[in-house]
């Protein structure tokens, strides 16, 4: 999957160590559940954790390493989460080296997945959330077309303690509405 400067590929074991490397930087850890990583080995087990869900015959999740098309260096992973098919809904989210923070490639990250959710898999409505502090996320999913609906108080335990949360969506009619050539 492309975009205008990014190539999105599925995880797979050779992005072990960049992903190993970009769960250890303080900045991404700051607005993160996850936590850093104890060893590398941690980090293997949810590689090898994500690899797997890409493998199951009904997938729920996705998780791609983004790269820039120009010279294939690692930027960041990003994700759909899938709902029950019912609903035809999913949930986005990412995770970026902070020295490519402020380039557009987290809006041009989620404007792709966006493409993918509505136009490919054909869903009704896309969520995403964010710690209230976390403004540069929150700008980056309103820049997107993204509303807020809501916020989730003290739902997200960060290392700084539980953290009150902002619930986004998007519905299939607004994103169309939004890209209309």
């Amino acid at each position: 999957m492309y975009s205008e400067r990014l190539t999105y590929k599925l995880l797979e074991i050779s992005d072990l160590e960049e992903l190993h490397e970009l769960n250890l930087i303080p900045e991404v850890d700051q607005f993160n559940t996850m936590g850093l990583p104890d060893s590398i080995q941690v980090t293997k087990d949810l590689l090898d954790a994500k690899i797997e869900d890409h493998q199951q015959e009904n997938i729920s999740k996705l998780t791609y390493s983004i790269r820039l098309t120009d010279n294939s260096e690692f930027i960041g992973i990003s994700g759909i989460l899938f709902g029950q098919p019912k609903y035809k809904k999913a949930e986005l989210w990412m995770k970026f080296n902070p020295k490519f923070w402020n380039q557009g490639y987290a809006t041009e990250t989620i404007t792709r997945l966006l493409k993918a959710c509505f136009e490919e898999y054909q869903l009704h409505r896309v969520e995403a959330g964010c710690a209230i502090e976390n403004h540069a996320s929150k700008k980056v999913l309103e820049k997107c077309g993204f509303v807020v609906e809501g916020v989730q108080r003290k739902n997200l335990p960060l290392k700084t303690g539980w953290s009150d949360n902002y619930e986004f969506g998007i519905l299939e009619e607004e994103y169309l509405d939004k890209n209309r050539d």
